[in-house]
């Protein structure tokens, strides 16, 4: 997609400003952060995508410092635009911007390629603090988020309490996740670009180690887990 009506096509951000290209769906977070980047002289908007597939033509025209990437789209997954941004152009930082707990997916947004990871309920402050940090080649996580890290470094793993979802690999997780928005096997195929038998292995997999007995209660666990309710099935320390 080409760059913001208000950064011309063709222009590029001068040597002393950070360019962000936004990939989200909603059009009113996309404002939001251009707004918030125009008061900035160290930054400059250069264009947004609501889809993976219109991210992949932006970043490759405006090949921007930052991209501010949200975790559901509507042709793909977030970790997986997050990998293909990285590879298709390596000098773009990534930062993760979702409305899901960072608990959930901080970790793997950082295994995925991005430098940052914040929720959507953070401040105007938060936002700029971490694609600054992310221009920079620097980690940007909450304190929460970085304490829990540290602690599990520290103390090993073993010894970290955790949500059962922690058992997810990054794939099973997604597929998690979009069960839990409310799509179908097909749906899920037709956004990870894999095929049916795969998402039903990765389905079967998920509701094996979440230890529930069926398909209707792993999709009912996914849509509370989905709303927040993560207290639906408890934390538990690994053995």
């Amino acid at each position: 997609m080409p760059p913001s009506p208000r950064s011309p096509a063709g222009t590029s951000a001068s040597a002393d400003q950070r360019s962000v290209y936004v990939i989200d769906d909603h059009p009113a977070i996309a404002e939001a952060i251009r707004d918030i980047l125009e008061d900035r002289l160290d930054m400059q908007f250069v264009g947004t995508a609501r889809s993976a597939t219109g991210a992949i033509e932006g970043i490759e025209h405006t090949r921007p410092d930052v991209a501010v990437v949200d975790i559901s789209l509507e042709d793909s997954h977030g970790l997986n635009l997050v990998q293909q941004i990285r590879s298709i152009s390596p000098e773009t930082q990534v930062v993760v911007f979702s409305m899901y707990d960072e608990v959930a997916y901080a970790e793997r947004a950082i295994r995925a390629g991005a430098l940052g990871y914040l929720m959507k309920s953070e401040s105007t402050d938060s936002v700029i603090a971490a694609i600054r940090s992310a221009a920079k080649g620097e980690v940007y996580l909450s304190h929460r988020m970085s304490s829990r890290i540290l602690s599990k470094v520290v103390r090993g793993k073993g010894k970290q309490p955790r949500f059962a979802v922690d058992d997810l690999t990054d794939r099973e997780m997604s597929v998690f996740q979009m069960l839990g928005q409310g799509l179908s096997v097909q749906d899920i195929t037709d956004r990870l670009d894999l095929s049916r038998k795969t998402i039903e292995t990765y389905r079967r997999r998920a509701k094996e180690k979440l230890g529930l007995d069926s398909v209707s209660a792993l999709l009912q666990y996914a849509i509370q887990w989905n709303q927040g309710q993560t207290s639906v099935k408890p934390t538990r320390e690994r053995s």
